[in-house]
């Protein structure tokens, strides 16, 4: 017997809970050859998600406003579980300095030396998330990897 697996939509706040649980997310914009997705480190403030970066089309992408995403994600491919939350919204770069000492902190570093000259907002206009979980009708796990 296959277990059968539900696609459930959660709330924004169990996506603002689950974005606070992981340390990286991948940013997708688009560059000069398409589009991309760069793993980053990051800071939930609010709505909106904190990005420090140096020179690049991060960066570039955020002077020019666009539309980008935002993505984390976690899955247990044993049980064939897991959560994803993306966040949708404008990218614009930070530059006032009181701004700037009201959401970071030292904990928020960038992990790659001399990459976070920069600050990057996506300001949130979509968050939406997913899980898929055993349908719990059925429970347990799927034998076979089902």
């Amino acid at each position: 017997m296959t277990t059968s697996r539900e696609t459930d939509e959660m709330t924004v706040a169990e996506c603002h809970r689950l974005l606070d649980s992981v340390p990286v997310g991948r940013m997708v914009f688009t560059d000069a050859t398409g589009p991309a997705a760069h793993p980053v480190n990051f800071l939930r403030h609010g709505p909106s998600i904190i990005v420090r970066t140096g020179p690049g089309p991060k960066l570039d992408a955020a002077r020019r406003g666009d539309l980008v995403a935002f993505e984390v994600d976690q899955v247990d491919a044993d049980a064939h579980t897991g959560w994803s939350v993306l966040v949708v919204g404008r990218a614009e770069v930070v530059t006032d300095v009181d701004e700037l000492i009201a959401v970071l902190d030292v904990a928020h570093r960038p992990w790659v030396r001399r990459r976070g000259a920069h600050v990057v907002r996506i300001t949130a206009h979509r968050i939406t998330g997913r899980r898929l979980a055993l349908d719990p009708a059925e429970g347990g796990a799927a034998p076979g990897g089902g």
